[in-house]
């Protein structure tokens, strides 16, 4: 009889364990439902995910040792993602993730002592969340005048309001590693800048 857990890979009840019969994630929370199939169905199986597009891959197949994150722009169709792991894997100054009409999400990448540069988006409102790395933000109601602060590091989150002057610097010793949603989009559909000279 299998293990649940397989110590070569992450996934739980890998392809040849013995499952438990009943499912106890089912829907029917009165009933005890039997996994489709076979007894011993996996809980994850890659083989059964590949005829699927990449952004319905389940999560523990498509980060956490299995493969990585294809990053383009998935908008505007349902998506789901392990946006930590998005974060930390993209490399370029900015990637649209997902553009839709009223709302697109970006990653970015601030290398060590630069900046997103001094802007402001006088329609769009912002939030950012540093997923690694550590940063001194700033924002104001001119360029001149950015009188608001702060220092920001792993998990933290700050807002941006339409019309603030803002800007993040890269004060730590590694890459920011961000990801940005903009309301309403703020980018085209399927933006990457490279650098930060590429957007200039």
């Amino acid at each position: 009889m299998g293990n649940m857990y397989n110590t070569n890979n992450n996934w739980s009840y890998p392809y040849f364990a013995h499952a438990q019969l009943y499912n106890p994630h089912s829907i029917y929370k009165d009933k005890m439902c039997q996994c489709p199939c076979f007894p011993n169905m996996p809980m994850y199986n890659f083989n059964l995910c590949k005829p699927y597009l990449p952004q319905y891959i389940p999560y523990t197949d498509q980060c956490k040792g299995g493969m990585p994150i294809k990053l383009k722009d998935y908008g505007p169709e349902p998506f789901v993602v392990n946006i930590e792991e998005a974060a930390k894997q993209n490399n370029n100054f900015r990637t649209a993730l997902w553009t839709g009409d009223h709302l697109q999400l970006t990653l970015m990448s601030i290398n060590v002592g630069e900046d997103i540069g001094l802007e402001m988006h006088p329609d769009v409102d912002q939030f950012i969340r540093i997923e690694e790395g550590r940063g001194l933000v700033k924002m104001g109601d001119s360029k001149n005048n950015l009188d608001f602060q702060r220092n920001v590091y792993d998990d933290y989150v700050f807002i941006i309001p339409a019309g603030k002057w803002h800007n993040l610097i890269n004060t730590g010793d590694k890459p920011i590693k961000l990801y940005s949603i903009y309301a309403p989009p703020n980018h085209p559909h399927g933006t990457v800048h490279a650098t930060k000279e590429d957007e200039e």
